[in-house]
């Protein structure tokens, strides 16, 4: 007898979605047609009820997608509670205006954002100082640590419970190596799914959900390396600042863009050094882009 149940959708492939449901395991799913005829289409991500093909079957159809909370187009995902974005301390040095452009993605879908840097080992502290001083006053988590040495690992761990984590940040900084350490099981996971899916080891060809820490999923995706901000309207770049927003109302002008105008009260705290020039900096570049980006 077919019976209804509740999960989450930990990876979609070739039409099928596979779907977790908590305390009776991994369903291969189709989705029924009706979708496709209210355009809209099942995101890894989304919370789902699934109407099994019979009580004894791991084989179902989604039926119906649960209100989501909020969705990515580059991953396409549903339902993310926080980013963990990944850059490496050296070795690549990092890139903050590549990074700059993670965290306004993520703050304008009203997503948490924890930064990590990676490979701690190969800077000291006044490195690590001067890293903090640059994202302290936007108040986003930060935390080092290096995956080579298992150092810091147990911090992102607790990070994870009860959440569902984006995994984001460039190439060559460890990030896959931090995912086999934050879930040690994922290779083995895979393997239980890889019958279905003809995959093996882990790899990040496919956006896919992993089981971490308590009540928890890290979503690992491909290319999630870099993008652009098309969504992004030139005027409203200052409220995914929390620094700038922050400051909202206070300056001379209402609607200011703290660049050019006079009387402004961030280009104030930011000749003070309450505001990190390397952020403001960014957030001008940022702002010519998009300004760029309307005229075509």
């Amino acid at each position: 007898m077919a019976e209804k149940l509740e999960g989450t959708i930990v990876k979609g492939i070739g039409g099928f979605y596979y779907v977790d449901v908590p305390g009776a395991g991994l369903y291969e799913c189709r989705a029924r047609g009706l979708f496709r005829s209210q355009k809209r289409k099942p995101l890894v991500g989304d919370h789902v009820i699934l109407e099994t093909e019979g009580r004894e079957s791991l084989n179902g159809y989604v039926t119906e997608i649960l209100p989501r909370k909020n969705s990515l187009i580059r991953p396409l995902a549903a339902n993310i509670d926080q980013a963990l974005v990944i850059f490496a301390a050296a070795q690549p040095a990092p890139n903050f205006n590549l990074l700059d452009r993670f965290t306004v993605m993520m703050e304008s879908k009203g997503i948490e954002l924890l930064l990590c840097f990676n490979k701690e080992d190969l800077i000291g502290e006044e490195k690590k100082e001067a890293i903090r001083k640059i994202y302290r006053a936007s108040g986003f988590r930060l935390s080092f640590a290096s995956a080579k040495n298992q150092k810091g690992v147990e911090e992102l761990k607790e990070a994870l419970k009860n959440k569902t984590t984006v995994l984001a940040g460039p190439s060559g900084v460890g990030k896959s190596t931090t995912v086999n350490l934050l879930v040690p099981c994922a290779n083995m996971e895979t393997g239980q799914i890889s019958g279905k899916i003809e995959r093996g080891r882990h790899t990040t060809r496919h956006s896919e959900m992993f089981p971490v820490g308590e009540n928890g999923y890290i979503l690992d995706t491909p290319g999630f390396s870099t993008f652009y901000l098309e969504e992004t309207e030139p005027e409203n770049l200052r409220f995914y600042f929390p620094e700038l927003k922050r400051e909202e109302g206070k300056c001379r002008f209402q609607g200011c863009l703290h660049l050019k105008e006079p009387g402004c009260r961030v280009k104030e705290l930011v000749e003070k050094g309450f505001i990190s020039r390397e952020r403001y900096r960014n957030y001008g570049l940022l702002l010519e882009e998009l300004k760029q980006k309307k005229k075509y």
